[in-house]
């Protein structure tokens, strides 16, 4: 069991990095995270801010090197930043409307910036790439947002050589995408989510178990053999015209190949995406993040039940700790209920808390199927002549239902029903 935790101020020494999503955060020989760059509320940020681990301070180093009078890379957003021993390298990302193609590299031992010129296949400016560590040495990188096209490329910089490649890949290509996550396991380059098309749509990872929600701006963090992913954003369908944003821990573990849901025994923060999430040891540190319409600068530790900040919170509330299960499950037996009261009908709900509309007089049945990478989708299957087989719900879970969509939902089922 894992639960979440607002950091205290007691957590923590120095200044705190101030609100921001679409930053990186990094952590760097397991001793100090070191957060760069973001948005917030238009104003694009350039800044460096380091917590050390070992002495739980929050500080912004003085840091050195850059060109035209301006220390280390421009102000930028939805860039990519990896680490290769000391060294944190950034590319792209963006700038106002301007999407950028530059590369640097911060020595984390001087904290000193270098512009570096590389050559070879050099990849186009983009936004929402993403990408990793191949070893001590090499970056890959995929897809991504030029400003007019989604992008399915895939480059490897040599960090010794400063040379870029593109990589000509065979096998079954993926969609080009951008606002994914890419992770290396082992030798291989393992691509979740994002964002495809002119008209957003999503490809499902193949892997059993219960696999997350279609998504991008969620994060994946390493810890150990297992992968975690948090947040992160999806079209809400037919419902609503809004994007959905999560706040669910999914585990994918590196040795089973299997999703699994991660239990927590206390209510997650709020959900968002664009944020970051770091693994230090045992314990994994959120920051930020944007919901749609605020960004965020909270931090939430997640820890095991034996860890002392997780004992902190039992001791002091041990009775006042949410269940996610028994909340969830009240809110789908009031919006259930709901819809049982304006429609006049018999609702149940299925052993895995999907709602299902029994059978009108054996005119219309209901089936429930698990569609788009773990998300539920009802269809309602009518023999009348002229009624057409509808999908009305299509929300991974029920507390993602606004009220004010109950007549949109109410409207479409209707016309199902016989005159």
């Amino acid at each position: 069991m894992h639960y979440w935790v607002r950091a205290s101020s007691s957590d923590f020494a120095g200044t705190l990095p101030q609100p921001r999503s679409g930053h990186t955060a990094v952590i760097i020989g397991g001793s100090k995270v070191v957060v760069f760059g973001g948005l917030i509320e238009k104003k694009f940020l350039s800044d460096i801010v380091v917590y050390d681990i070992d002495n739980k301070l929050w500080f912004q180093p003085e840091c050195t090197g850059g060109s035209d009078g301006q220390v280390g890379p421009s102000p930028r957003a939805f860039h990519v930043a990896v680490v290769i021993d000391c060294h944190m390298f950034i590319f792209g990302g963006r700038s106002g409307g301007k999407r950028l193609g530059d590369f640097w590299v911060l020595d984390t031992d001087i904290w000193q910036w270098s512009e570096l010129t590389s050559f070879g296949d050099l990849p186009s400016a983009r936004d929402f790439a993403a990408a990793s560590a191949i070893g001590n040495r090499k970056i890959v990188m995929y897809g991504g947002w030029d400003g007019k096209k989604w992008l399915s490329d895939v480059y490897v910089m040599d960090t010794i050589s400063l040379e870029w490649m593109e990589l000509s890949v065979t096998g079954s290509l993926p969609p080009a995408r951008c606002g994914h996550t890419a992770t290396m396991v082992e030798k291989r380059l393992l691509v979740y989510g994002g964002r495809e098309n002119e008209t957003p749509g999503w490809t499902q990872l193949k892997l059993p178990g219960q696999a997350p929600s279609p998504r991008c701006g969620h994060t994946i963090t390493s810890g150990g053999h297992y992968l975690l992913l948090f947040g992160g954003h999806g079209t809400g369908g037919w419902l609503s015209r809004y994007d959905i944003y999560y706040n669910d821990c999914i585990v994918l573990d590196r040795v089973s190949a299997q999703w699994k849901r991660l239990p927590t025994g206390n209510e997650p923060p709020p959900a968002r995406a664009y944020h970051s999430l770091t693994c230090m040891g045992s314990r994994y540190l959120l920051f930020g993040g944007f919901d749609g319409k605020s960004t965020f600068g909270d931090l939430w530790w997640l820890v095991p039940e034996e860890d002392s900040i997780a004992k902190r919170l039992l001791a002091t509330s041990p009775t006042n700790l949410p269940q996610n299960k028994d909340v969830e499950s009240q809110m789908e037996e009031s919006v259930v209920s709901e819809l049982q009261k304006r429609l006049g009908i018999s609702v149940s709900l299925l052993g895995n808390g999907v709602p299902i509309v029994d059978e009108l007089e054996d005119r219309i049945c209901s089936t429930s199927i698990e569609a788009n990478g773990g998300s539920h989708m009802q269809f309602i299957e009518s023999s009348f002549p002229g009624k057409v087989a509808y999908g009305f719900y299509h929300i991974r879970n029920v507390n993602q239902l606004r009220m004010d969509d109950i007549p949109k939902l109410l409207a479409e089922y209707k016309q199902l029903l016989p005159n």
